[in-house]
């Protein structure tokens, strides 16, 4: 303790020290504290280093795959197609149909073709015998439209005839998944045949290159 001067007033200063126990208190405080923190970085340190890997090697078996359908039915068989002669007018110059629109699926470049699959045009009518319409001589087909990547194959850019051979009508188009283009019909039977009704199935093959 110190005080100053002299005087009835007495001015006192008291420094008061530590005492061991205090000062002991004071260390290990300072030691818990390092140590907790020395504990918490090394756990940090163990958690970001653990960890265990595993893998395994993922195959794609590709095969080659292709398919035609008809965008109207969304199959394969479309809708039939009537060409319907009413006047002599229809006779005389032929009728033409609607574009048929066809979209084929492929992961290879692919070629199209067609063909009829009759000779004849088959007959339903009153007429006995029945007569004989050649599918070649009356129907024919051409592409209306291509957006395949291809070519349209030699003289189907106007009508030509149908026949029961393949004909390429599509050449070196391009895979993808939307391939499409459109073929449009025109008969012209004439005046020779009777009233009644003529079918034939016309085929269209995509094959890959």
């Amino acid at each position: 303790m110190f005080c100053s001067g002299e005087t009835p007033l007495h001015l006192c200063i008291i420094k008061r020290t530590k005492t061991n126990n205090e000062t002991k208190t004071n260390k290990m405080k300072k030691i818990i504290i390092i140590a907790a923190a020395f504990i918490a970085l090394n756990t940090a340190a163990n958690a970001q280093s653990a960890n265990s890997s595993a893998s395994q090697t993922v195959t794609l078996n590709l095969t080659d795959a292709i398919d035609i359908t008809f965008t109207g039915s969304g199959t394969a068989t479309g809708a039939a197609v009537n060409l319907a002669f009413n006047t002599v007018s229809d006779y005389a110059n032929g009728v033409q149909s609607t574009s048929q629109q066809m979209k084929v699926r492929s992961n290879k470049s692919f070629k199209v073709s067609v063909k009829a699959n009759s000779t004849n045009f088959s007959y339903t009518g009153a007429t006995s015998p029945a007569p004989t319409i050649p599918v070649a001589s009356v129907l024919s087909t051409k592409v209306s439209s291509n957006s395949t990547g291809g070519s349209i194959g030699s003289g189907f850019s106007a009508y030509k005839a149908i026949t029961t051979s393949n004909q390429d009508i599509i050449t070196g188009a391009t895979a993808g998944g939307n391939n499409l283009f459109s073929v449009q019909y025109e008969a012209q039977p004439g005046f020779a045949y009777p009233a009644g009704t003529y079918t034939v199935d016309v085929v269209y093959t995509a094959t890959q290159l």
